[in-house]
């Protein structure tokens, strides 16, 4: 759990060291029609990490239950990959993000909170949680705080690629 903590500070403090140098216009533009703004992905981003908040509580609320062995093969680290576009659910799309500052604050937030989740119930307890991913299946605690990280990594790489668009990479 440590190095996932880990990951997930490093790849969360990239993407804040190139989003919160961005001014007002930058960050809110679409690179394309279709395509999302830096400010829309940030919000996703929040938006996906609270719900990955609310389900784990009440996941670890229920008594313990454990994930198939099959499924535990299911890596994580796939959905860092920009090569499949996959379509987030409708409740995960970032209609009317905040400002910048007022984002990047709601971001860092949720991610206190999913620190404080993961130390207060460990790893060997979250691998007893059952997380209903819409593109990887069932999965359990412990992979889905990994899943975080990859998907974070997944929207730094959009947030680059964008900003390339724009000559602002």
């Amino acid at each position: 759990m440590k190095r996932v903590l880990r990951r997930l500070d490093s790849v969360h403090l990239k993407l804040l060291g190139t989003v919160s140098q961005l001014g007002p216009e930058l960050y809110s533009r679409r690179p394309a029609e279709g395509e999302w703004s830096v400010a829309e992905i940030v919000h996703h981003l929040w938006l996906v990490e609270r719900r990955v908040i609310k389900e784990l509580e009440k996941e670890l609320a229920a008594p313990p239950r454990k994930i198939g062995l099959l499924r535990k093969l299911v890596p994580t680290s796939i959905v860092a990959s920009r090569l499949l576009r996959v379509k987030a659910p409708k409740a995960m799309d970032p209609i009317n993000p905040p400002p910048r500052d007022e984002s990047i604050e709601n971001y860092n937030a949720v991610r206190n909170t999913l620190k404080e989740l993961c130390a207060m119930h460990g790893s060997p307890r979250l691998k007893q949680v059952i997380f209903k991913h819409p593109f990887l299946g069932d999965i359990d605690g412990a992979a889905t705080i990994s899943f975080v990280g990859y998907h974070e990594l997944r929207h730094y790489k959009q947030i680059r690629e964008a900003l390339g668009k724009f000559g602002a990479s």
